[in-house]
């Protein structure tokens, strides 16, 4: 069946001609039918193009459609691909937390791509001007829907999905890899059995041979990588020989290049048949490359593949596996879920992986099936070969994984206190039976009404009751004299930075403190719960203790020390090459961390702290020091400009002013950039404290009542501004700095000779230094 006699109308923006068997099945139910649809089928047998054709049907109905992808790397990836919609006049637009958003193409767009965490985050805030284009979406793609049962993410799309059914009741219509249980989502989903499809493996385009084989496990856990992968290349060269390729999934970004660079030598010693020597015309395309790395493999027919390279080195490499250049490719689970791109065989060299957060974790029996998956070229072979490499002890689990499947389940209760926390918050639930409706309509509950001994359902109410009890013990929710429910504004917090409840709570404890210093703030963010499950590896604790000597880190466990020792280093971009694996995902955790106590602080009413927790962040993030962290409120300066200007001396906004552009330039800036810069210093908050009549003298005894005026010359910011005598706080104030506000000043004669009287102006969201000013008087 041809597209263009299905949806003539969007026949551009289909990458084929002619449906397969499984969507011309599909074809009614997704064209034709109003329902929310289910459908499950093996890898690679052709999901994208119904999601394509559920986009279309919103599309030609005047709809707007939300697509969720299981990675943010692939949002991108469909924000490429579906410029074919764009050629036909319907707007797409990615939302994630890596860009900006801009709520008017939002809002206007007609395809919208998201991942479930930014999906949770755009319906908490539904009711803000910002993210209101969430509540007008009529069709929602999940893709990949047997995320519901991932570890860390699945209860994320859960409440999600059943909160956006709440908002607008979308159609529905949700894609997934083979799955035993596909009907218990369907019933979750409302899809009813005329729309929901189970294709079993005779849709796949080409058969599959799935086996475990097993390798020698020794005391080195660094020759076992190579132990694993000898085994893989075994397992590939008879394919390779036979004009075949093999795609080898490895544990981590620098094992795709490690293994990769082990291979050419090897592949070299076999004697293996390479296509790309002898390619002369290959050779100049390679020089495409950015990577060199991979410049200098792509040639002896060996490349790697992950997140860290730039989209040009993944497309062209990506471009030449398909054509059959590249015979093995090295790459991380990433390409299992996104690019359709199978190989003659596929090997999963590592079932185990090291999380920065986590430690070491056993790989995901989703990402194992989703992996194994890619084997077999469509249009090439006959069969795919995939094996999964592994230690004896866990050869049996793997067996029983490739012959069972894996059943989906729901990790909701795993994290209820949270989410339960979340729907408080936000006032969707207001009293326990809102909450019992509100757990009706997740998966959890249909999978516990399914599996009811597996998930203790005859006891599911008390369960929920106690979190109930648990959360408002702990001050996050409280109880009205009518039985009403509803969250303190700690849980409203904890809702909107997606804390831990622990965490939340630690926050609050140290928001409460009298004296807060950036050693206290990194200590609490070290000792967060995000982190609890962060180790030390022995050779990484010397490179801690080096960090943190002579340093107090309070009562944390070896774990807790590294996050601190990371985060302090951070602060002055000196992090040690041990710790430099792990570093970049705590640091931006602890950013996020940071953020949420500045937060509290603000809340709490403590602008001052908060100024404090602005400049630690900033410091974490940018790797400057104290004195010239200011720099980084100017926009088009980061880290490297910022260490640049402090080193010329120029370390504050009001020293960029000063400098001019001509002294910026001097400093080793270009003119233009030098232009920019010292435009944005300008409008940064310029402010000075003038004292007026301020006495020198007064008696003893008398008082005075004077007037100190502070005139900001450049943009108005929020600000605190204190008034201190002798250290002993007077005058405590927030206010919206514009131009010129005084500030009520008592000088009086008491029984001290002398007094100093400071004030002090702090901006809590933005990274400047407090500005300062002193004057003493003298008491006869």
């Amino acid at each position: 069946m041809q597209v263009s006699e299905v949806v003539p109308e969007f026949e551009q923006a289909f990458s084929f001609e002619e449906f397969n068997r499984m969507q011309r099945e599909m074809l009614p139910a997704l064209l034709e039918s109003e329902e929310n649809v289910v459908a499950s089928a093996p890898t690679a047998s052709g999901k994208t193009a119904l999601a394509e054709l559920a986009i279309c049907k919103a599309l030609r109905d005047g709809g707007t459609a939300l697509f969720i992808a299981p990675l943010r790397a692939l949002t991108n990836e469909k924000e490429s691909d579906w410029e074919r919609f764009e050629e036909l006049g319907h707007s797409v637009y990615v939302v994630t937390g890596e860009r900006d958003l801009n709520p008017r193409r939002a809002e206007r767009a007609d395809i919208l791509v998201m991942t479930p965490e930014k999906t949770d985050s755009a319906t908490r805030k539904h009711d803000s001007a910002r993210y209101s284009f969430i509540t007008d979406i009529d069709c929602c793609v999940i893709d990949e829907v047997h995320l519901l049962d991932s570890e860390k993410r699945g209860s994320v799309l859960e409440v999600t999905i059943s909160r956006l059914r709440r908002l607008c009741d979308p159609r529905i219509v949700a894609l997934s890899a083979t799955m035993p249980n596909v009907d218990d989502v369907a019933e979750w989903l409302d899809a009813p059995p005329e729309t929901t499809f189970e294709f079993g493996d005779d849709y796949r385009p080409v058969d599959l041979h799935a086996d475990v084989k097993t390798y020698t496990h020794g005391d080195n856990s660094f020759a076992d990588k190579y132990r694993r992968l000898y085994r893989a290349l075994d397992l590939a060269e008879p394919h390779v020989r036979d004009d075949g390729q093999a795609l080898v999934f490895v544990a981590s970004r620098q094992d795709t290049v490690q293994a990769a660079k082990k291979t050419r030598d090897e592949i070299a010693e076999r004697d293996l048949p390479i296509a790309a020597r002898g390619d002369y015309d290959f050779h100049t395309e390679t020089q495409e490359l950015r990577n060199e790395t991979l410049r200098n493999s792509v040639l002896d027919g060996v490349a790697f593949h992950h997140a860290g390279l730039s989209k040009n080195d993944r497309d062209l490499v990506e471009e030449w596996f398909r054509a059959g250049k590249i015979q093995f490719l090295f790459s991380t689970s990433t390409l299992a879920w996104g690019v359709n791109l199978p190989a003659r065989c596929v090997v999963l060299r590592d079932t185990k992986l090291h999380d920065p957060l986590e430690g070491e974790v056993d790989m995901s029996p989703l990402d194992v099936l989703q992996m194994l998956g890619r084997a077999g070229r469509p249009g090439y072979d006959d069969v795919g070969y995939g094996w999964v490499v592994c230690d004896h002890a866990d050869a049996d689990k793997y067996r029983k994984l490739l012959r069972d499947g894996k059943e989906i389940e729901s990790r909701l209760a795993e994290d209820l206190d949270s989410h339960l926390n979340a729907e408080i918050a936000m006032g969707t639930i207001s009293d326990l039976e809102d909450v019992m409706s509100w757990l009706e309509t997740t998966f959890y509950y249909v999978r516990a009404r399914s599996k009811p001994d597996r998930y203790d359902f005859e006891n599911h109410r008390e369960r929920v009751r106690a979190t109930l009890e648990r959360l408002v013990d702990r001050g996050f929710v409280e109880t009205g004299d009518d039985l009403g429910i509803e969250g303190t504004p700690l849980a409203m917090l904890a809702s909107k930075f997606y804390l831990d409840l622990d965490t939340a709570e630690r926050f609050r404890a140290l928001s409460e403190r009298e004296h807060i210093d950036a050693p206290a703030v990194l200590e609490a963010v070290a000792g967060a719960a995000e982190f609890d499950s962060v180790s030390a590896r022995q050779s990484e604790r010397d490179a801690v203790n080096s960090v943190l000597v002579g340093q107090d880190s309070g009562d944390l466990e070896a774990g807790g020390r590294k996050v601190l020792a990371i985060l302090r280093s951070s602060m002055t971009g000196s992090t040690p090459g041990e710790l430099r694996s792990d570093a970049w995902v705590i640091q931006q955790n602890a950013v996020r961390l940071l953020a949420a106590l500045r937060a509290f602080l603000k809340r709490l009413d403590r602008p001052a702290a908060a100024n404090l927790v602005t400049r630690v962040e900033a410091r974490v993030e940018n790797g400057v020091g104290a004195d010239a962290v200011g720099l980084t409120a100017i926009d088009g300066v980061g880290a490297g400009r910022a260490s640049k200007l402090a080193t010329e001396g120029l370390e504050t906004p009001a020293d960029v002013r000063d400098a001019g552009v001509d002294g910026l330039v001097d400093a080793g800036l270009s003119e233009g950039v030098a232009e920019q810069v010292e435009a944005s210093a300008r409008d940064l908050p310029d402010v000075g404290i003038e004292w007026g009549a301020f006495p020198e003298r007064i008696a003893r005894g008398e008082n005075d009542m004077q007037e100190v005026v502070l005139r900001n010359r450049g943009r108005g910011e929020q600000a605190a501004v204190e008034v201190t005598v002798n250290g002993v706080e007077m005058t405590a104030k927030s206010t919206f700095l514009d131009g010129e506000t005084t500030v009520p000043v008592g000088v009086f004669g008491g029984t001290d000779d002398e007094m100093e009287f400071v004030v002090r102006v702090a901006f809590p969201d933005l990274p400047l230094l407090p500005v300062t000013d002193s004057r003493s008087v003298r008491v006869d």
